[in-house]
Parts: structure tokens; sequence; C-alpha cells
């Protein structure tokens, strides 16, 4: 009778240990995706565009006297400037003024007369603030006698028009740092972004028309999302809505490889001279500098202008990937000509004139963790540290939480205290009747043995 008893009590207590177990699991998952609820670890915000010094001198001086600005190798601004009373403002408010020839106005007015003359393919033109020029660009596609008549152009513009020869072609670029698969063909995310209730994808605007339904897979099972708006040639970017409606955890990460990411706190525009970096799937994490701004592309496909230019190296594979700099959001991939063994040009389609026109915001992490916060600081690599020294931005996981953020909120007594508390006490309880059980059995062996042998 005795033994039967304990039977019944061990049973009894294993029977409330494993009920403890699951309902303390029960307990922790719940309490943890109450936490996550479908967001990401850290809360996200919307970014506004950030100035530099050097744009907030040039807008205040106006055009007619001033020729652009650009960082220099010490990080400084530099500011080029037509005049000496110009230039005492600009040392004022310190930074660096360089005495040019011809005023921002003069070189708008170099690049009106190009985009006025017949489009011939394979050609791009910008403004070098550093040199004070308007550069013309012309690849190997393009014709002795359509590069003759376009020197002739520029001879007639003034002395401050330079033409240049480049390798390679200007082509659009495919792929990206993650892939988007269609009929249309292959492209890759760039940013995410959202209206306010729906999320999307801000990618190269050439990737595909409206309509245009992108997977996962090769195979068509996993639907990311379909164009919704598409902008090309003239700018370079479209938007691509998730099925779902949300972009899900981790929508403040861009990839660069290896389940690497790099978390996005706002969005700019570019300085010249400004040290960027650019993510695709065909060539990886690259970096290099900006060039130059407000570049046009006469592509096969037709003209985009507004570009910066880089000599970033990219390949076929890498359209519709992000720049960025110092966790900054810069522009997506639109296209250029060489490769990354030789080196070449590469254009992207700035981010912010791309949400102006959109009228989208940028999902991006909160600096203080404390959900929508303030728009976060200019740059460092625009006023702070010389270029040599930016860095893509703050390393993250390219999907799901951080282990320390999973560590802390599962230490936190009022999230799942409870549950782990629970979980605790029934491993206790199994482990302490396992060890009784043993000792029984023990027990009755030895008093088996003495009574079957004397």
């Amino acid at each position: 009778m005795r033994h039967a008893r304990r039977r019944l009590v061990r049973r009894v207590t294993r029977l409330a240990a494993v009920g403890g177990l699951l309902l303390g699991g029960t307990m922790v998952t719940r309490a943890v995706a109450s936490e996550t609820d479908g967001t990401s670890a850290i809360p996200r915000t919307y970014a506004a565009s950030v100035a530099g010094t050097g744009n907030d001198l040039v807008s205040r001086l106006g055009t007619s006297r001033t020729a652009g600005t650009w960082i220099s190798a010490a990080g400084k601004p530099v500011v080029a400037v037509t005049d000496e009373e110009a230039a005492a403002e600009v040392r004022k408010a310190g930074a660096e003024a360089k005495m040019v020839d011809h005023s921002m106005d003069e070189l708008k007015s170099a690049t009106s007369t190009l985009r006025s003359a017949p489009r011939v393919a394979g050609t791009a033109w910008v403004m070098d603030y550093r040199s004070n020029e308007v550069v013309v660009k012309g690849d190997s596609t393009v014709s002795a006698d359509d590069w003759s008549r376009m020197t002739g152009l520029a001879d007639g513009m003034g002395g401050f028009v330079r033409m240049e020869r480049t390798e390679g072609t200007f082509t659009t670029r495919l792929n990206g740092a993650l892939p988007l698969l269609s009929t249309a063909g292959r492209c890759s995310a760039g940013f995410n972004v959202t209206d306010g209730q729906r999320d999307f994808i801000l990618t190269a605007g050439h990737c595909g028309p409206d309509g245009s339904v992108w997977f996962a897979d090769n195979r068509g099972n996993q639907q990311i999302g379909q164009t919704v708006q598409q902008n090309f040639p003239g700018g370079d970017f479209s938007l691509v809505q998730y099925a779902s409606g949300e972009a899900g955890a981790g929508s403040e990460v861009v990839s660069i490889g290896d389940g690497k990411g790099v978390r996005i706190t706002g969005a700019a525009d570019p300085a010249v001279g400004q040290r960027v970096f650019r993510s695709g799937s065909t060539s990886g994490l690259r970096d290099g500098e900006v060039t130059a701004l407000n570049a046009t592309v006469n592509y096969p496909e037709g003209t985009v202008t507004g570009l910066i230019e880089t000599n970033v190296c990219a390949e076929p594979g890498d359209s519709g990937g992000p720049m960025f700099s110092e966790g900054v959001a810069l522009g997506v991939t639109s296209g250029g000509s060489g490769d990354c063994n030789a080196g070449g040009t590469t254009f992207f389609q700035p981010v912010t004139k791309a949400l102006a026109a959109l009228n989208m915001k940028l999902i991006v992490a909160a600096p203080n963790g404390n959900g929508q916060g303030a728009a976060p600081a200019p740059s460092a690599t625009q006023s702070a540290i010389s270029p040599g020294d930016a860095s893509p931005g703050s390393s993250a996981p390219v999907t799901g939480e951080d282990a320390a953020t999973l560590l802390s909120r599962l230490a936190d007594p009022k999230n799942v205290g409870p549950g782990l508390l629970v979980v605790a006490g029934s491993l206790v309880a199994l482990v302490a009747t396992r060890f009784i059980r043993a000792e029984q059995d023990r027990k009755a062996y030895r008093q088996y043995y003495s009574a079957t042998w004397g």
C-alpha cells in the first residue's frame, strides 16, 4: 500500500512538472511575441534629408557667386566662389574658399546647351566643381562623327567644357544587394520606404515597368511584391509594394554580404569628395568617392538626369543596390561603365530626390531607441572626419534580432520572468523525482540482494 502511494505521488509530481514546462514555455513565447509584434528590434522612425555646411553656404550665397562645394582630403568643406566677399563669408563659416572663373549659372548654361543638342547614346556630362569645368564623356559606342560634332558644340561654349573619352560602355546595371526576380529580369532591393500605411522597396526604375511581379526565388514560389510606380527615363527609381504590405523585421538594415548588414539611420545628399559604399550581389561591398553631382547620362534606353557620379566600381548584376556612408542612405545604383577589375564609373539615383517625387519616407533605425525620434544629425562624413576614415555604418544582422537584445528581453522580469520561474521550478521538480526514484531503486536492489544471499 505504501509503495502504491509513493508511485502515485511520483506520477503526479512528474505530470505537474511537465505541465509546468509547457505552461512556462507558452508564457515565454507570448511575452517575446508581444514585444516584437512583427516589428524590428530597433524602433522605426523617418529621416529627413541632411544638409552639410558647404551646401548651406552655396544656398545662402547663390548660384551667381558660387560654383559648387566638395570635401577636402582633410574632411573640410570647400566652396568654389567667384568674388572675395563671398570667399570671406565662406571662411567665416569655417569652410575653405576657392576662387574660380565660372559660376554655377555658367556651368548650368553649358549643360542646358548640351541637353538641347541631338541626343547621342553613350555620352554623359557632369559639372566638375573642383576643376570648374563641364566634362563631356563619350564611351566606346560613340562614333567619330558624333564625337566630332559634340566637340564642335563644346568649343563654341568656351574653354570650360572639356571633352573626355572613356573605356567601356554606359549601361544600366541589373541585380544587387538582395535579388529581386521577375520576367522583366533580375534586380535588387535598395532601401525600404513607407507611406505610413504600407511598406515598399525603393529600387532602380529601369528594373521593370509598372505591374512587374517580383519573387525571391527563380521558380516563382516566394512572391515579394509588385512594381506600382516607375520613373525611367528622366529619373531612375521605382517602388515595389510588398505583397504582405509590410517590410517586416530588419527593414532598416541593408545587406553587405555574408549575412551581415548596415543599419540605415537617415537620408542625405552626398558631397563631392565624400567616401561612399555600395552593395551588390555581383561584386559585393565596394567603396569609392563621389566625383560629381547632377550628372546626365544618355543610356541606350533613354536619358537620365540629376545622377550622382562616383568612381565606385560596379558590374552587371548590381543595379538597384544601395549606396550609403556612415549609415546614411545616399542613392540606388543606376548604371555606369567598366568593372571591378579595371575600375570604372558608376552613377546613382539620389535617394532624397526619389523620396520627394514619390512622397515616401525612408524606414530607418531610431538613434536613441525610443521609437519615432527626431531627424538624425548630419553625417560625420560631411563635416567632421576625413573621407578616408568614413565607414559604411554600424553593423547589424540582415534578418532577425541580435542576441543581446533577445537576452535582455528574456532577463526582464516584466516581460517573461514569471514564465521563466515556472520553467525553472518544473525542471527542478523533474530532476528531483528522477533522483528520488533512483535512490529508491538502489535501496530496493540492496534489500533484495541481502535477502537472497544472506
